[in-house]
């Protein structure tokens, strides 16, 4: 009876496995074929109609302009659909479209229209669609449409004016200004775009606009485990993704599970890049829609909304997004409401995002993430954002932070808003003007380098905790500050004498704050009349970033071998404690417990570690911190 059983079980794996099949896709084939590697499919979206889990979607040289929307999601780990550019292959998915036929106007130097009919932008014109949603601020009406000269995004007008004689705009990505703009006019049949192109002739350089609101995104909910690997994909005219509004970036997991987004290039979003977000039942912009209630008694409402549209642990999140570079997004490179719960988001290289600064909001960081319980986020390397590098906002309960390369950013690297713990950060290099920002409750902070000042804030915002390892709300509370652990950690200060940097900023927090063995350096403080380590004001190592096309090396004003003389206590689970408001202990998703035994190259930790993220600080003045580790 065994061997039979056995052979049952031999037949029904083959059978799975040669039921699995590979469709192939290229610009030179036809959706009338079969999808064969000799006779492909056109477009990526059709295979997506054909696609059953197991089954692979290889995607050829060149460019495809279209909105892919799958039809079926995978069944489980090791049966999931992927989706991957070919080998040695560059395959782009753009939600834009070319337009040549531009019109020179005799007013305004470098000024060019073209007249499209509306039947161009099929059921979706961006540029007769406002930018609009919960938090977004801004004084004037922007819409999703972009317009893209040689894949560099122009400026949006307010005025045919403002593109004769347009402003000097002075922002992060062009400090010396630019005056390339564009506006529209939109009546019932056409759309007419002006442009300012400086010195380019639009007819004879690459012009390209945008027409969907979206490059992969599953309209259906519940299609997990997807893998999508090694694209490139651009240029949607993607909307605001507020955390109480459905979330659609030009690559979105709806409300899923499961995804791998890896090894992707993906730039030039209107808003954002990859979202992780939550569906539109559970609420859509309720704070613009609805103002019986304030935007906090809103969230709550959408929390407990998405609660019972299945968010946990079994149905939601838990996706995977490593090694993707992402870049030139207005709002954040990835964001998520409660999808992003579970997940490990890695390798990825985050830059230029909100540069152009057009418009603002409460919801703009390189990686922005509501509900991220238990996310791990590490060795990501994030950069010249316009707003905040890694912002975790409500509920990151479980979550840890670990060994991100931050620097050049407008506000803090890091913004930890109403949590109430335990949360990990551990092994950073921080290294903007501005380190944190935190108005929350049960934080563990060790071995980092934080070379900026420390914000932290008042909040009477009632907000959730959850049981541990879960999305199951245990409670709702205030936050009252405090409860942190700062072990391990350099801080060095700043020449602003009005900002505070180090641990005596915490001098007026509520709860308690246990904090030994910091290394306090160029004026960086303890708390005031506490011992919470080692004060040498005298020692200024001025850090500063020298970056190559992959490399990013840090460099020093003193040999880094006089930091290595500094060493502190191994940090455990059991030194940590449990966090005063949940009761919890600071453990991995897994719930073993939670030790900061490796450095931020993944080199082990001895039982006195050196303070800082670097473990084996080398001689000399120069060290690579990027590539942190192997991909």
């Amino acid at each position: 009876m065994k061997k039979i059983c056995c052979l049952i079980s031999l037949l029904c794996l083959c059978g799975s496995t040669l039921s699995a099949r590979e469709y192939h896709v290229s610009v030179t084939g036809s959706d009338a074929n079969d999808g064969s590697a000799s006779s492909p499919f056109k477009t990526i979206n059709w295979a997506a109609q054909k696609a059953l889990p197991g089954d692979t979607v290889t995607v050829h040289n060149g460019t495809y302009r279209e909105w892919v929307n799958p039809l079926s999601g995978g069944e489980r780990e090791g049966k999931r659909i992927l989706y991957r550019a070919a080998e040695g292959e560059k395959a782009e998915i753009k939600g834009s479209e070319r337009v040549n036929g531009w019109k020179k106007e005799k007013k305004g130097k470098g000024v060019w229209k073209v007249v499209l009919p509306n039947t161009f932008f099929g059921n979706y014109n961006p540029f007769n669609d406002r930018l609009y949603g919960d938090w977004l601020w801004s004084d004037r009406y922007h819409h999703t449409g972009d317009i893209y000269l040689n894949d560099v995004s122009l400026y949006e007008a307010f005025s045919l004016d403002k593109v004769y004689t347009p402003d000097t705009l002075r922002t992060i990505r062009d400090p010396q200004g630019s005056t390339l703009t564009w506006f529209a006019e939109v009546d019932a049949n056409h759309t007419t775009l002006y442009a300012n192109f400086g010195s380019a002739d639009p007819n004879k350089e690459t012009v390209e606009v945008t027409v969907r609101p979206t490059c992969f995104y599953p309209t259906r909910e519940g299609l997990d485990y997807i893998t999508i690997r090694g694209f490139h994909i651009s240029q949607a005219a993607t909307q605001w993704a507020a955390p109480t509004a459905e979330q659609v970036g030009m690559v979105a997991t709806h409300w899923c599970k499961g995804w791998i987004i890896e090894d992707n290039v993906i730039k030039n979003s209107r808003a954002n890049g990859i979202t992780l977000g939550k569906e539109r039942s559970s609420g859509h912009n309720l704070d613009c829609n609805d103002k019986r209630l304030d935007g906090t008694a809103h969230y709550i409402e959408v929390i407990f909304n998405t609660l019972r549209r299945g968010w946990s642990k079994d149905h939601v999140g838990s996706h995977i997004v490593r090694n993707n570079i992402i870049s030139d997004c207005e709002q954040t490179g990835i964001c998520g409401s409660m999808g992003a719960a579970f997940s490990e988001i890695y390798g990825n290289h985050i830059y230029n995002i909100l540069v152009k600064q057009q418009f603002g909001g409460a919801e703009m960081a390189g990686i922005k993430l509501h509900g991220a319980i238990d996310t791990y986020i590490h060795h990501n390397r994030i950069h010249h954002t316009g707003h905040y590098g890694i912002w975790l906002d409500w509920m990151a309960q479980g979550a840890r932070v670990s060994s991100n390369l931050l620097y050049d950013n407008l506000a803090q690297d890091l913004f930890f808003e109403v949590s109430h713990g335990p949360y990990k950060v551990d092994n950073n290099i921080s290294l903007s003007p501005r380190t944190i920002q935190e108005n929350t409750d049960g934080g563990a902070y060790v071995n980092n380098l934080f070379s900026g000042h420390i914000n932290r804030l008042d909040d009477q915002r009632y907000t959730p905790y959850h049981l541990n390892h879960s999305t199951e709300v245990k409670g709702i509370c205030t936050i009252t500050e405090g409860d942190h652990r700062y072990y391990n950690n350099l801080f060095i200060g700043g020449s602003d004498e009005q900002l505070k940097y180090g641990t005596v900023v915490f001098d007026v927090s509520k709860r308690p704050i246990a904090a030994e063995d910091n290394l306090f350096i160029n004026g960086a403080l303890p708390m005031t009349d506490k011992q919470q380590g080692w004060v040498e004001p005298s020692v200024n190592p001025n850090l500063r970033v020298d970056e190559t096309a992959d490399e990013v090396y840090l460099v020093s004003d003193i040999d880094l071998q006089e930091l290595a003389s500094f060493k502190g206590k191994k940090v455990d689970a059991d030194r940590l404690g449990i966090t005063q408001l949940t009761g919890l202990p600071f453990e991995n998703p897994d719930r073993t417990p939670y030790s900061p035994d490796k450095d931020y190259f993944g080199n082990p930790r001895s039982d006195t570690p050196v303070v800082g993220p670097i473990e084996k600080l080398p001689s000399g003045k120069r060290i690579q911190v990027w590539p942190s580790l192997k991909k």
